[in-house]
């Protein structure tokens, strides 16, 4: 049987990823695998490696700030750059490399993933205050993500 959710900012269960607060606005669970959807903050600096995920799909909403998507290419001087203000939604299909990062101070992004199952990945690394992704390889591998190219400085 499905319910319909309704979840306001704040009400979703919150988690460290690094020394980021994520919190979890739809589960895995909640959505029998369906989707998963989460809500960051990102700081400047702070971008995942260039990667592809082979399982879900990706689609993110900027809430606020701006932020800057490298999408396309194994090498992130190849990628096509794209930056997005508040209102826009981006789509990464699986298996297209992509990584983003903040181009303000912070931005606010609700990240979407179909189906769910990746939001496994975020709370095993847990707390940390280096972020290291290239350390938790074999990790991201158990969830289908693969690591292509270190972030750049946006």
């Amino acid at each position: 049987m499905s319910i319909a959710l309704v979840r306001n900012p704040g009400e979703g269960d919150t988690y460290h990823y690094y020394d980021n607060v994520i919190e979890q606005v739809v589960s895995t669970t909640e959505t029998h695998g369906a989707v998963s959807v989460m809500r960051l903050t990102v700081r400047r600096g702070t971008a995942p490696p260039l990667h592809t995920h082979s399982r879900e799909d990706e689609s993110w909403v900027v809430l606020s700030g701006r932020v800057r998507f490298w999408v396309g290419s194994n090498s992130l001087d190849d990628c096509d750059v794209h930056d997005a203000e508040p209102g826009a939604y981006v789509y990464g299909p699986r298996l297209v490399p992509h990584t983003f990062q903040s181009i303000t101070d912070v931005a606010d992004i609700l990240v979407m993933n179909n189906p769910g199952a990746i939001e496994g990945y975020f709370r095993s690394i847990g707390r940390n205050d280096a972020r290291d992704d290239f350390h938790y390889t074999d990790l991201a591998a158990r969830y289908g993500v693969v690591f292509l190219d270190k972030p750049t400085s946006a």
